[in-house]
């Protein structure tokens, strides 16, 4: 297999052919923005309409649950960075579950699986904050000591990437890193009233809403990092290769209160909270230990006030355009 070498700098893939599956997502938008910018020669591969990607990029609309497109999309590549997820909100995943295990664990295992037999040099596979056992802090080492997820079906389905990424790792002594992110939040997320995550359901509330009821008293603490912050993330951690897992995320715990708050300052004139004290407010912390990322050389570098501000500006202009992404659960009828 052709390795890749560090070439001067931060010029990781310089000249390198690197497939970005998920590269119109919100982290893809911004690891290729940054491969570019290396001189990298980027194939994006993704089921979203062909204007979220990069005009530098070549694009390939394809269904990666299929090992044949895999394989199609791995040819002649050096490097492949695997961003593939299959997201929706808490009480979508509960109604749905096999909807979402399925293409998981399809795409992650033939992307896994053409990128070997085409003999790509390196692999990083993005797995999530979903793998934990519910805890207040997050260590890399707890998946090995405790049991997978209660009921967190996309936490599985990304476990089981990993356990498979570790086993072609130790068979065929292959360059395979693991990252998992913390909450990930920026400008080209899902802000669909239905399957947002927190941060982009709260900011669409915000700005449509007034009084805007927000679920629980606000005490939930957890890690929020900027999708540009993890696309940095992810290039240290292909450029170190290290063997374990690594966290991305700020380390710093923010209440849903604090969020809310920072939401609603960036917005003219703010919203009117109302905390619904009767619904559930969540687990009471959750924040990520970022020490081996510390340890590699990667830190955060923009704060969650930024981030935030910068998250709403690009909805206020782009609301428009938040609806072209490919999303597994509008082919569920009603």
């Amino acid at each position: 297999m052709q390795s890749i070498h560090i070439t001067g700098g931060n010029m990781l893939f310089k000249n390198k052919n690197v497939l970005v599956a998920g590269g119109t997502g919100l982290v893809g938008r911004f690891l290729v923005k940054l491969l570019i910018e290396q001189g990298a020669n980027v194939r994006i591969a993704s089921m979203d309409d062909p204007s979220r990607a990069h005009p530098q990029a070549e694009f390939k609309k394809t269904d990666l649950t299929n090992y044949d497109n895999c394989l199609a999309v791995c040819k002649d590549m050096n490097y492949v960075f695997n961003l593939l997820c299959a997201k929706g909100s808490p009480d979508t995943v509960r109604k749905y579950p096999a909807t979402l295990m399925r293409p998981m664990i399809l795409f992650n295992t033939h992307l896994f699986d053409a990128a070997l037999q085409s003999k790509v040099g390196g692999f990083l596979y993005t797995s999530s904050v979903g793998v934990y056992y519910p805890a207040s802090v997050y260590h890399e080492n707890d998946t090995e000591r405790t049991p997978p997820p209660p009921n967190d079906f996309a936490g599985r389905a990304k476990l089981f990437g990993e356990w498979y990424a570790t086993a072609l790792r130790i068979e065929h002594n292959w360059d395979v890193s693991i990252v998992r992110p913390a909450n990930v939040y920026g400008p080209y997320d899902n802000f669909d009233s239905i399957n947002a995550m927190v941060v982009p359901s709260l900011i669409k509330r915000a700005l449509t809403e007034d009084p805007m009821t927000v679920w629980g008293d606000g005490s939930s603490v957890r890690d929020f990092i900027h999708a540009e912050d993890v696309a940095r993330g992810m290039l240290c951690v292909s450029e170190k290769k290290p063997n374990q897992p690594v966290n991305l995320g700020s380390g710093v715990g923010v209440s849903i209160r604090e969020l809310v708050e920072t939401i609603a300052s960036n917005i003219q004139p703010a919203p009117k909270v109302v905390w619904d004290t009767s619904k559930p407010s969540g687990d009471a912390q959750r924040i990520l230990s970022t020490s081996r990322a510390q340890e590699l050389g990667f830190r955060p570098t923009i704060s969650l006030k930024q981030g935030i501000g910068e998250t709403i500006r690009w909805y206020e202009a782009n609301r428009n355009a938040t609806d072209n992404r490919y999303d597994i659960f509008k082919q569920i009828k009603p």
